[in-house]
């Protein structure tokens, strides 16, 4: 969300990097402020150890470490994946396990979350996240940054039967994604188009939403299946990360799990991208089974 991004259609990890050095203490010297609280008032310090970008993993973890050193009190690595999986338990009720497809900028993939500290992955991209795709292809049709909410927009109006687009792994009987062909197809249409009109932006971007829709779907349908061959009950499907922000994507998705009598559950919005509130809130949930603290985890890029 930093706006040096903007320019570029997307994130510039040295530029990132940066911002966070120059903005972390006085954000943080602020929300103490507002909370109307000291550093010594809290119990436990935690940051995003990984998987992310390097440089921003080592500068949020590096100062933490170093605040809760200052204080002398235990510090809890926390896996960014981790954060939106267990997002939806703060402002819902949920039965344990529950299913949760998680799609982010850099993730995207299927789990169960048999309960905190116990997750069982069942399939994930093979190339593109679906964020990055959204990204990507907001740029190609020259879109502002970050793309999911300006297709999202520009998909209100355009026609979903417009453009014929492919479906990845279409024959591949797994819970694996790939978005780099929808990617190509779309980048050669652009390329064919000589003049790119307000119209065809809108086609193309409801064209590409639906497509997107579709795929996740028909995962869904077949993750449900599988878990009902487990012997699993599931009555909850979670959508975390920013694209499940896309109200078209889970008004689909809510359909199909009516069907199958399972509810939709959603964490809070400003929990939805990468955001610090889950984090701690994984945090929380960690410190009640008794986690160590651990100042000298490496953050881990992957």
């Amino acid at each position: 969300s930093q706006s040096e991004h903007k320019k570029f259609g997307g994130v510039i990890p040295e530029l990132a990097s940066r911002s966070h050095l120059q903005i972390l203490q006085k954000i943080t010297k602020n929300n103490l402020l507002d909370a109307k609280i000291g550093l010594k008032d809290i119990d436990i310090f935690c940051a995003t150890c990984g998987p992310g970008l390097i440089g921003a993993l080592l500068v949020g973890s590096t100062f933490v470490k170093s605040l809760s050193i200052g204080v002398k009190k235990p510090f809890v690595p926390i896996n960014h994946l981790e954060g939106h999986l267990l997002s939806p338990t703060y402002n819902n009720k949920v039965n344990f396990p529950y299913l949760c497809f998680l799609l982010t900028g850099g993730h995207t993939q299927i789990y169960i979350v048999n309960s905190i500290n116990d997750y069982t992955l069942l399939g994930e991209t093979l190339d593109d996240a679906i964020g990055e795709a959204f990204d990507k292809i907001a740029k190609l049709i020259g879109l502002k940054y970050p793309g999911g909410p300006e297709i999202e927009k520009k998909a209100k109006n355009g026609n979903i039967l417009k453009f014929k687009l492919p479906t990845p792994l279409e024959k591949n009987k797994s819970l694996n994604f790939s978005f780099s062909g929808i990617k190509t197809a779309v980048n050669l249409i652009v390329k064919k188009e000589k003049k790119i009109s307000n119209q065809f932006v809108e086609d193309i971007s409801a064209s590409f939403q639906n497509k997107v829709a579709e795929i996740l779907e028909k995962k869904l349908i077949f993750a449900l299946n599988e878990i009902k061959k487990r012997n699993i009950n599931i009555s909850q499907i979670a959508l975390v990360g920013g694209v499940a922000a896309n109200n078209y994507i889970s008004d689909n998705l809510k359909k199909i799990a009516n069907d199958y009598e399972c509810s939709i559950i959603l964490p809070p919005n400003y929990m939805l991208g990468d955001n610090a509130a889950m984090i701690g809130w994984a945090c929380l949930l960690k410190s009640k089974k008794n986690i160590k603290s651990d100042i000298f985890f490496k953050p881990d890029p992957r």
